[in-house]
């Protein structure tokens, strides 16, 4: 009577929110106090004032058939060529308003990409530790996710393994950098390596093979580390990017596709970007947001209270006895559990009212996320119960 998979989809919520809902259950039975919730990567830094400001002048100045109207499918003209001219002047690059494609922030994009690449057969590679929500988007337009191991002392890219893994039928590989959920950045060393691997399967294949940078976190950036623009060293590659994070803006679902002229074939890669979009019901991203983050385009991302509490928790877990690669960049650590079952780790840390997302959901059994874009005062209390989950732990 219905899809199985598409009733699959919705009635199995994912492993984050069903924790997140647990956690508002829980919240509700023992207060607010009792509940260490860290399973949602929700920005905590407020909206900045300048967003507010050019959201209420837009609202109050401007015609409200424009503010509330539709634009032309890859977005407002005006709007792109912000978007363009901004990449241009951080980056190095030659964008121009036609290489921009807006979209309902990165969760389109990457999906509008996947859709606008995706042949019959198909596969699109991706390293673990990964975002989970990859597996869904990929399957859903018909392709395969092929997942390469993870390099756990640092989280960068075991090259040997990633080799073994690419055939003629791989399309894309996805490069998700500052990384959810390890907080790593993926050094200019690593993606030259990369781009010099594509190349030569490019080579040996006789087609392109894209990479989908996914970059959400790309201003989340701490000690003055570089997060490497990787069209730079890479022709094919597509940057599907939202300002959730960025501005603090993850319920208003606005981001972008930037597509270089470098690109194979650029007129059929952005004109299949357009067409996967229509397919998948995207009319336009929504208008207000488009013109809101034109204007406040190149202002700075305050990252200081990211920086406060990853360093609370990261010493605190470290401190406890925990075993953490320090994060570089995004909100999250993904620390080793105290055990080899994290399904059963998180599960006992409940006890203590810490909510603990399992690696397994991002290719890495025995790890948990720990997202930190909460209150500093929430993690300062729960480093005490971290500390006794880990003591029940050396008891045996």
């Amino acid at each position: 009577m219905v899809s199985e998979k598409m009733y699959e989809l919705g009635t199995k919520k994912s492993t984050i929110r069903t924790i997140f809902e647990f956690g508002r259950k829980r919240a509700a039975e023992v207060g607010e106090d009792q509940v260490f919730d860290f399973s949602l990567g929700n920005p905590n830094v407020p909206t900045p004032d300048f967003i507010r400001d050019a959201a209420i002048d837009i609202l109050k100045t401007w015609e409200p058939n424009t503010i509330h109207g539709y634009t032309v499918a890859p977005g407002a003209p005006k709007v792109r060529d912000a978007v363009a001219k901004s990449l241009n002047r951080r980056f190095g690059m030659d964008y121009e308003g036609k290489n921009i494609f807006m979209t309902a922030g990165a969760a389109a994009a990457i999906t509008i990409s996947f859709k606008a690449l995706c042949e019959a057969g198909d596969e699109f590679v991706t390293f673990a530790p990964f975002f989970p929500e990859y597996r869904c988007f990929v399957e859903s337009v018909g392709g395969k996710l092929v997942v390469v191991p993870a390099r756990p002392e640092d989280w960068q890219i075991d090259f040997a393994a990633f080799e073994k893994l690419l055939n003629a039928h791989t399309k894309a590989v996805i490069v998700n950098s500052p990384n959810n959920p390890s907080g790593a950045i993926y050094s200019e060393e690593t993606i030259k390596e990369l781009a010099a691997i594509l190349k030569k399967k490019e080579q040996e294949y006789g087609h392109p093979v894209f990479i989908i940078s996914d970059e959400p976190y790309r201003e989340i950036a701490f000690d003055g580390l570089m997060v490497p623009y990787i069209p730079k060293y890479y022709d094919d590659t597509l940057v599907c990017y939202s300002y959730s994070k960025s501005f603090s803006l993850p319920g208003e679902r606005i981001g972008y596709i930037a597509v270089p002229d470098s690109v194979t074939d650029f007129g059929a890669v952005f004109g299949a970007i357009a067409g996967a979009a229509r397919v998948v019901t995207h009319v336009n991203a929504p208008s207000l947001w488009q013109y809101v983050v034109a204007r406040c385009i190149d202002e700075p991302s305050d990252i200081s209270k990211y920086v406060e509490n990853g360093k609370l928790l990261y010493d605190g877990l470290i401190e406890a006895g925990f075993t953490c690669v320090k994060p570089q960049g995004a909100f999250y650590l993904f620390p080793k559990c105290l055990e080899d079952d994290d399904a059963a780790f998180c599960e006992r840390a409940k006890k203590y009212g810490l909510l603990l997302v399992p690696g397994a959901d991002f290719g890495c059994p025995g790890y948990f996320r720990a997202a930190y874009c909460i209150k500093t005062e929430m993690i300062r209390r729960s480093l005490p119960l971290f500390k006794e989950l880990a003591a029940e732990y050396k008891k045996g």
